[in-house]
């Protein structure tokens, strides 16, 4: 369930900059504050064989405050953006702060941590979304259910067909006087195919993401989900070498999450990264340029500003192979004694800041994936992955997941694959890219997918 009815309304009618400006405005001397107030309506549509299965419309606000008094940090947050919920928020969180651990390092953004630098122009809202009727909505997830089961006579059923939106005001303010409002939209159709021949059974996903309903490709997310089941079909276990290896967007892009997780500045300050004490140093191919630019309005991750206020920026990391610097918030900055990236992240109102990519990617190359296979004699082709996180050691870089997908043979595909396990490190995977396709996928997250081929890996099966 929602917040209360009441709750909601007081969401709907107010301002979250005055909200945060109010609560910003009550510091005491020797105390800084910071208030990070944000409302969303999200749409969720789960259906299954032609009847709706799950639906909600939810409209949350609500506000999280943080304090630094002595160089102690306090923080408090609450579900609501009711006047009298909202005090009692900043009461918690200077009590809060009583309790903190003294750190030299604590402190909020100020406008000298940004100073030249302007936030991107970038227009990422569509008043449109919050128009489209949900019986609409509800249309959209059974239209991909249906174009799924259309789309290959092997397609037994779906197990999953799904519409999503999520429409996202923010805004942050402190008493040294940094401010920033955001606003974005986003919207989805996913679809989960079951594909069967004979007593073998496949499963594969499609989906498709826009800033509205209007922009999504229905049929494209459906054709995907039958093709991910029924190319998997008759797939075997093979045996046991080392070859080179495709990933297919979707897996490329989680892997580029994990190696981005490494290029954190408070895993850096820790001791707890692959990269530590590299900067400098050649860490990739020479063809790897790994970007992380929310200033693109082409990312789902892309912003005008991080969650402290400070305006966002592109920030190279890996050029031409050669590691150049790590992300960084106010605190993990003066902590490493740099200065911010514009890379404070946040889960929501619940949390203080953290470190993290928006539109983390690779430089695309030029080829596509059909004319990548075509000149490839010997291969692996990568679809899926599993046990992403409990394979990978962040720190080692240590890197063997479960995975399936289709030979490559001879320039073409060949036969489907399971039951494998791939394997590695993440700083040799860099080191070995021999190839990146011309197919940047942007995606919900923190990073884009693209066709990346590895000179060689361990595919480990028979």
């Amino acid at each position: 369930m929602g917040p209360p009815v009441s709750d909601r309304l007081v969401s709907r009618r107010v301002d979250l900059l005055s909200v945060a400006r109010e609560i910003a405005g009550a510091a005491r001397p020797g105390e800084q504050i910071e208030a990070y107030a944000l409302r969303s309506r999200e749409t969720e549509v789960k259906v299954y064989a032609g009847v709706v299965e799950s639906l909600s419309v939810a409209e949350i606000g609500g506000v999280g405050v943080r304090v630094v008094v002595e160089n102690r940090t306090g923080y408090a947050w609450a579900g609501s953006l009711a006047p009298e919920v909202v005090a009692d928020t900043l009461a918690e969180a200077r009590d809060n702060a009583i309790f903190g651990a003294p750190d030299e390092h604590a402190g909020l953004a100020a406008p000298t941590d940004f100073a030249g630098i302007e936030a991107p122009a970038v227009d990422l809202w569509r008043d449109e979304l919050l128009s489209v009727p949900v019986a609409d909505k509800v249309a959209l997830a059974l239209e991909v259910e249906r174009l799924t089961l259309a789309a290959d006579r092997r397609v037994r059923g779906v197990e999953s067909a799904d519409y999503g939106d999520a429409a996202i005001e923010a805004a942050v303010s402190n008493s040294l006087g940094v401010e920033a409002t955001s606003r974005r939209c986003v919207a989805s159709v996913s679809a989960s195919a079951m594909a069967g021949e004979r007593d073998d059974t496949q499963t594969g996903a499609g989906f498709s993401v826009a800033r509205t309903p209007d922009d999504l490709d229905v049929e494209g997310a459906a054709r995907d989900a039958a093709l991910r089941s029924t190319r998997l079909l008759g797939a075997k276990q093979p045996s046991s070498r080392r070859l080179c290896v495709i990933l297919d967007p979707l897996v490329s892009r989680s892997i580029l999450g994990l190696i981005g997780s490494a290029l954190n500045g408070e895993a850096i300050a820790k001791g707890r990264s692959m990269f530590l004490g590299r900067e400098g140093e050649q860490v990739g191919s020479p063809m790897v340029n790994l970007i992380d630019d929310p200033t693109n309005p082409i990312a789902f991750g892309a912003a005008t500003h991080d969650a402290e206020g400070v305006p966002v920026r592109r920030n190279a990391l890996i050029v031409d192979g050669v590691l150049q610097g790590f992300l960084q918030n106010v605190y993990s900055g003066r902590r490493s004694g740099v200065t911010t990236t514009g890379s404070a992240v946040r889960g929501g109102f619940k949390s203080a800041p953290g470190v993290g990519a928006r539109a983390l990617h690779l430089a695309p190359g030029r080829r596509t994936l059909d004319e990548i296979v075509a000149s490839t004699p010997d291969a692996l082709f990568v679809q899926s992955v599993s046990g992403l996180h409990s394979g990978t050691n962040p720190v080692s870089g240590d890197f063997s997941v479960g995975a399936e997908g289709l030979m490559v043979r001879d320039g073409a595909f060949a036969e489907p694959v399971r039951e494998i396990t791939i394997a590695s490190t993440l700083p040799r995977i860099l080191l070995t890219i021999a190839e990146i396709g011309g197919d940047l996928t942007w995606l919900p997250g923190a990073a884009a997918g693209i066709t990346l081929v590895i000179g060689e890996m361990q595919m480990s099966g028979n």
